[in-house]
């Protein structure tokens, strides 16, 4: 029972739109009719405010780390389903028609919130992945890939099916993205067009 509250309580806080009430709060129109339709940062960013954008991020990210957060005080031996709970709401809110984000804002707040060096972890490599290529989606990907391989490697083994799993998602959500990657046409940050 627990579990599933936890779950419920993170899928609840994850849901909430953070992308889409910026937008529309400060006059940037409806984001899901802007670039991919997505409502996360990187499309946020499209609309050409990159404090919006900022703003997103953060708020994207603090969602997932409040969702385990609070797990850890009201249900400490299910903050693993919170932090589920947070990337499935992020990607299929409810409020939405279930079509969200793709999760990867949230999947660092939620890896922070489980340990924080998975946290820095998901960071450094996210910054780094972007640095080198300045592609949101590849860096994304990658971040989300390194933290339950790093998990296991610090021996947070119990951390890793559920960090895993947050992973697949990510990646399946972005099989449009790894086409274009592929295809050599995935677009990079501050590209026209």
């Amino acid at each position: 029972m627990d579990g599933f509250a936890a779950l419920a309580l993170g899928y609840l806080l994850g849901s909430v739109p953070f992308g889409l009430i910026l937008t529309a709060a400060f006059g940037a129109g409806d984001l899901r009719s802007i670039g991919s339709g997505n409502i996360g940062a990187t499309n946020v960013l499209r609309t050409g405010n990159k404090g919006l954008a900022a703003a997103t991020l953060l708020l994207d990210l603090a969602k997932g780390l409040l969702a385990v957060w609070l797990a850890w005080r009201w249900f400490p031996e299910f903050p693993g389903m919170a932090a589920l709970g947070a990337v499935l709401g992020h990607c299929f809110p409810v409020w939405l028609k279930f079509k969200g984000g793709k999760g990867v804002a949230t999947t660092m707040g939620v890896s922070l919130g489980l340990a924080w060096p998975l946290g820095l972890v998901y960071a450094l490599t996210w910054l780094g992945m972007l640095a080198i290529t300045r592609i949101s989606s590849l860096a994304g990907m990658t971040a989300a890939v390194a933290v339950p391989v790093a998990a296991w490697i610090m021996g947070r083994t119990e951390l890793v099916p559920v960090l895993g799993a947050i992973a697949v998602l990510v990646l399946i959500l972005h099989r449009a993205n790894i086409a274009r990657l592929r295809a050599g046409t995935e677009p990079r940050l501050g590209a026209k067009g």
